[in-house]
């Protein structure tokens, strides 16, 4: 499958950490494309929790609105902005139970932070992650918790790391829900729902 996406990465447009949270909790129930269009609007903005919440609700709910649920991801985003400018001086923090604490932030949003600014070797489980999994047999759980801890278990750990994009790009461009690309796939004779 790495031979068929080499260069997986975190498709959302980010410089900081900061800004990485930020894009992946607004990319709840949206495509990272919609959540580029507004980020980049947002970060010539906004940089850093300070100047988010100088922004304030009114004005972010503006440049929010294009991504649904904008309402909710408005009071999230200050809300997470306001907890780490109290809690640990404007920086986004580097523990899972930390970040969760955040505003917005579940398990998903944690491990991509975890593993894109922090290089530690966790798993995020996506609608991609958890489709092509179940449909390579790398997992049969039923809930994106159970696939995480099948992939740990099924990958060597030093594949941790580039898992979750490798396996989230081949989900999103070739293996995809609709209409999978099955001819020619790469990892046919593994898979449980050929075409």
């Amino acid at each position: 499958m790495s031979t068929v996406v080499p260069n997986a990465k975190c498709e959302l447009y980010y410089n900081t950490p900061y800004q990485l949270l930020i894009a992946v909790v607004l990319s709840a129930q949206c495509t990272d494309i919609r959540v580029n269009q507004v980020t980049k609007v947002l970060f010539d903005l906004a940089q850093d929790p300070i100047s988010m919440l100088e922004l304030g609700e009114s004005r972010l709910q503006q440049i929010l609105y294009p991504l649904g649920f904008y309402k909710n991801k408005t009071i999230n985003v200050l809300k997470l902005s306001q907890t780490l400018l109290d809690n640990y001086d404007g920086q986004v923090p580097s523990e899972r139970q930390d970040l969760e604490s955040l505003a917005g932030v579940g398990r998903k949003t944690a491990n991509v932070i975890l593993m894109e600014c922090f290089n530690q070797p966790f798993i995020a489980v996506d609608t991609h992650v958890y489709r092509v999994s179940r449909r390579l047999n790398l997992s049969n759980a039923t809930t994106p918790n159970g696939v995480e801890k099948d992939l740990y278990q099924n990958l060597p750990i030093e594949l941790h790391h580039k898992a979750h994009h490798t396996i989230l790009h081949f989900g999103r461009y070739f293996c995809k829900s609709q209409r999978p690309l099955c001819d020619g796939c790469v990892v046919r004779d593994y898979c449980t729902f050929v075409m």
